[in-house]
C-alpha cells in the first residue's frame, strides 16, 4: 500500500497540468509554501500555475522567489467544443465573423451540404487535472478562486496540505500534521523525502520564510525542536535568512512606529493580561500618516510582546473614505475583506478582535454581526471609539469569564 507521500507524487507524475492555490487572506506561510511547491514542480518539468485572489497586503512577500508568477483568476478553465458531423459532406472552407453578441462560424462544404442535425456541442474537460491547496482550512477560504468555479474543485482531485486543526479535510489526499508549526515545515519534509537535491536556494528561502512568518521569527510559544531543525537544514541549503527577517521584521515604516506608539499610550489590560485592548481615533491615523492596513503590523507586535494575551482588541475610527481593513487568518492577523466592513453612514468605529486558537473571535462578538475568521473578527458600530470601548470590552469580558482560559 502506498504511503501518503507516495500517493501525492504518483498524482504529480500522472498530472499534465497542476494548479496551486491558497486562501484569499494571504499570510507568509501560505504564500511561501505555495511558491516553494511551485518552484519545486517546475524543476520536475511539470506544467504548473499558482493562483490566489488578489490581496493588496500580500505585497510584503514580493521579495520571495516566484512571487511574480502568482495569478489572481483562473482563465480559460475549460473549452467549449462545437462538433460537425462530416459523414455526408466534406469541409471546403471554415471562417468566422462576429455579429454583435453572436459568433458565427461559416462552413463551406466541398460537396453536399450540412444541416443543423450535423452540429453538436459539449464542454471539454478542465485545463487542470490536479489541485494543491496550501494552509487553507476549507474551500470557501479560497474566495473568488473557488466561488467562480465550484464545479472545477468538486471534479478535480485535490491534495490538501495544512497544519491547522480546523482544516475540514476536503481533499482526496489530506496531509494534515497538527504537530507542525507551519505548513512550510510539512512541505519541506514532503519535498526532501522525494528529492532533497532538488531543493535549491530559492526553494529553501521560501520554506524558511514560511516558518519565520508563522513563528514571528521564532518568538511564538509553539516552537518545536523539529521546526528549529527544519530551519537549520534550510539555512544550510542556502535559505537567505537575513533577507527574510529584514523584509518581514526590520523594515517597519515610520508611520507604523508612530501608530504603534499611540496604541501603547492607551494600552489597557484585564484578566491578568489575558485581555488587552487599545483605541485609536481618526486623528491618530492623520497625525501618524498611517492607514488601517498598518494595524496588522501593530497587532503582530502586541502578540509578540505580550505572550500571555489571549484576546487582543483594537477599537478604532476608520479613515473615510479610504478602503476598509484587509483580511485575517489564523496565526497571522491581517485584516478583513472590504465586503461588508467599509466605512459609511452610521459607521463611526470598528473593532478588530484577535484571539488565540482555542477562542473563537466571532463568538466573542456575535451580537455585533462580525465578519472574519475564528482567529480574527471585525465589527462596525455607530459610536465613536471611546463610546464603543466600554460596550465591546464588557461584552468580551463576560464571554471570557465563562471560558476555561
Amino acid at each position: 500500500m502506498l504511503t501518503q507521500e507516495q500517493q501525492i507524487f504518483e498524482q504529480i507524475k500522472k498530472s499534465k497540468k497542476i494548479l496551486i492555490t491558497f486562501k484569499r487572506t494571504w499570510n507568509g506561510d501560505a504564500v511561501a509554501s505555495a511558491l516553494a511547491l511551485y518552484l519545486f514542480l517546475k524543476k520536475l518539468d511539470k506544467e504548473v500555475d499558482i493562483m490566489a485572489e488578489k490581496f493588496d497586503q500580500g505585497r510584503i512577500y514580493s521579495f520571495l522567489p516566484g512571487y511574480g508568477q502568482i495569478q489572481h483568476e483562473i482563465n480559460n478553465l475549460r473549452k467549449f467544443i462545437i462538433s460537425l458531423d462530416i459523414t455526408n459532406a466534406q469541409v471546403g472552407q471554415v471562417r468566422y465573423e462576429q455579429d454583435e453578441n453572436a459568433l458565427n462560424f461559416i462552413i463551406s462544404p466541398k460537396e453536399g451540404f450540412f444541416t443543423s442535425d450535423d452540429i453538436t456541442s459539449r464542454t471539454g474537460g478542465f485545463n487542470y487535472d490536479l489541485i494543491f491547496t496550501l494552509d487553507t482550512p476549507d474551500l470557501e477560504a479560497l474566495g473568488k478562486i473557488y466561488d467562480n468555479d465550484t464545479e472545477f474543485f468538486y471534479k478535480t482531485p485535490i491534495i490538501n496540505i495544512d497544519h491547522q486543526s480546523g482544516n475540514e479535510e476536503y481533499g482526496q489526499v489530506n496531509k494534515i500534521e497538527l504537530t507542525a508549526v507551519a505548513t512550510a515545515e510539512i512541505v519541506f519534509t514532503l519535498l526532501a523525502e522525494y528529492s532533497r537535491d532538488a531543493i535549491d536556494e530559492d526553494i529553501a528561502t521560501c520554506l524558511l520564510a514560511g516558518i519565520i512568518s508563522k513563528t514571528r521569527s521564532f518568538k511564538t510559544q509553539n516552537i518545536t525542536p523539529t521546526a528549529l531543525s527544519t530551519a537549520s537544514q534550510l539555512i544550510s541549503m542556502g535559505a537567505r535568512r537575513e533577507e527574510i527577517v529584514n523584509r518581514l521584521y526590520r523594515s517597519r515604516p515610520l508611520s507604523v512606529l508612530k501608530l504603534w506608539g499611540r496604541v501603547l499610550a492607551r494600552l489597557t489590560s484585564d484578566l491578568d493580561n489575558q485581555l488587552v485592548w487599545s483605541i485609536l481615533t481618526r486623528m491618530d491615523f492623520d497625525k501618524t500618516e498611517a492607514g488601517e492596513d498598518d494595524l496588522s503590523e501593530v497587532v503582530d507586535e502586541l502578540i509578540v510582546n505580550i505572550p500571555e494575551a489571549k484576546v487582543i482588541v483594537l477599537i478604532y475610527e476608520p479613515l473615510m473614505p479610504e478602503a476598509a481593513p484587509s483580511r485575517t487568518e489564523e496565526g497571522e492577523p491581517e485584516f478583513m475583506p472590504a465586503a461588508g466592513t467599509d466605512s459609511g453612514p452610521g459607521v463611526s468605529a470598528k473593532a478588530l478582535i484577535y484571539s488565540i486558537k482555542n477562542i473563537n473571535s466571532l463568538n466573542l462578538v456575535k451580537e455585533y454581526n462580525p465578519v472574519g475568521t475564528k482567529s480574527v473578527a471585525v465589527i462596525k458600530l455607530d459610536k465613536n471609539a471611546t463610546e464603543a470601548e466600554a460596550d465591546i470590552i464588557k461584552t468580551i469580558k463576560d464571554k471570557l469569564a465563562k471560558l476555561p482560559l
